[in-house]
């Protein structure tokens, strides 16, 4: 049999306690780290110290008995999470650790972290008054973190699997009527950001695809928008950038209203007139929706200074940004679109989140449902009594 290379392992026997004996070379996070693995019977030892290299040969090699919860959570943000998803994600994820799971359970060894732990965590997060939804979000990071855990044989189970996690309270949603609609942009006629408004009540569009929307997007010849990117923020909400968009089918192109063509085309007007007006003080990014200067606006200034005194102005209940995008595809479904163009339309990855979303909605399509069914069956049963 061959020599074994360095960090192979080998192994021999104990001469005080006759055991079996294997040693290997790990890494850790403080260098590599010499490991020992004992047993009674030579096959028990040859048959586990295979078993490390082989996990090590597939990536699976870090190992430290004293590693905490803490200084795994910061290696799985480095390691895994950094670049793999919208740096949004990341921001919230990092935010989750640094503020809220590292000062309770950040100090604990990860191997003697337990499932009371998590939970009474869990509990003492509410009891704080923080929001079910966010005790979930913080549940789905700790989860996704300890996964990675045991994929690297740094602990034997996850122990968020046997943990209760709270379910988030949804938001709760508020279109508005066709009567609504129509007041609400009556209101903003002449308003800067009319041409906002109206492609949100007629196009559903997400408020950071609208405001991540530049003209080359548009074709106005064809009537239509196409959905490349969004404003997402960063930095815990501090600055706004331009991202890719969450999924797949996010990527859409769609048709614009006569009304949506008109109200692009003077708002591109007027935006021409400001460019003119401020030379080079104005910021030039291609943008459809602007600040004064070109920059990118800031969701929360847009729903301070622009939608809340445009509700008002209309008497018409204070509402989310995104209730316009409920509001187009309530309206459309209660005038009996197929759910699957409105899923099309929405950007929604599959029908039965659309479905999901808006099944208050379609009980209310029932009746005629079975008024269809009638007028199928009506002639068949006429035929037979006939």
């Amino acid at each position: 049999m061959g020599r074994r290379g360095n960090g192979e392992g080998s192994i021999t026997r104990h001469k005080k306690s006759g055991l079996y004996m294997a040693r290997y070379w790990v890494e850790t996070k403080d260098g590599r780290k010499r490991k020992t693995i004992y047993g009674k019977k030579r096959k028990d030892v040859a048959d586990e110290l295979a078993k490390v290299l082989s996990d090590r040969a597939d990536g699976i090699f870090y190992s430290d008995e004293n590693v905490t919860v803490g200084e795994h959570l910061d290696g799985w943000l480095k390691d895994c999470v950094r670049g793999s998803v919208r740096q949004s994600t990341f921001d919230r994820d990092s935010y989750l650790v640094r503020v809220h799971i590292k000062p309770s359970l950040g100090r604990i060894k990860l191997k003697k972290l337990t499932a009371r732990d998590v939970q009474r965590f869990y509990r003492d997060r509410l009891d704080a008054e923080l929001s079910q939804s966010t005790v979930n979000k913080i549940h789905t990071v700790l989860h996704k973190a300890l996964s990675q855990a045991v994929k690297w044989s740094l602990i034997p189970r996850n122990v968020t699997e046997a943990v209760k996690a709270p379910t988030p309270t949804p938001q709760e949603m508020r279109p508005l009527s066709a009567e609504e609609a129509s007041r609400l942009l009556d209101a903003a006629r002449d308003d800067k950001f009319e041409a906002l408004y109206v492609l949100a009540v007629t196009t559903g569009m997400r408020r950071g695809e609208l405001l991540g929307l530049r003209w080359s997007d548009v074709d106005r010849e064809n009537a239509s928008v196409s959905v490349r990117r969004t404003l997402t923020r960063i930095g815990n909400g501090k600055r706004v950038v331009l991202g890719d968009l969450k999924t797949k089918k996010s990527r859409r192109t769609i048709r614009l209203t006569p009304q949506a063509v008109e109200a692009l085309r003077e708002h591109l007007t007027r935006q021409m007139e400001d460019i003119e007006r401020l030379g080079d003080l104005y910021k030039d990014q291609g943008l459809v929706f602007t600040t004064a200067t070109g920059s990118l606006i800031n969701p929360s200034n847009l729903r301070q200074r622009s939608l809340a005194p445009l509700l008002r102005n209309a008497g018409l209940p204070h509402i989310r940004f995104h209730d316009l995008r409920h509001t187009c595809a309530t309206l459309l479904l209660l005038k009996n679109v197929h759910p699957k163009f409105v899923q099309e339309l929405l950007g929604h990855a599959t029908i039965a989140i659309t479905l999901d979303t808006y099944s208050h909605v379609l009980p209310s399509m029932g009746d005629q449902t079975a008024r269809a069914m009638q007028d199928v069956l009506s002639p068949i049963e006429d035929s037979l009594t006939d």
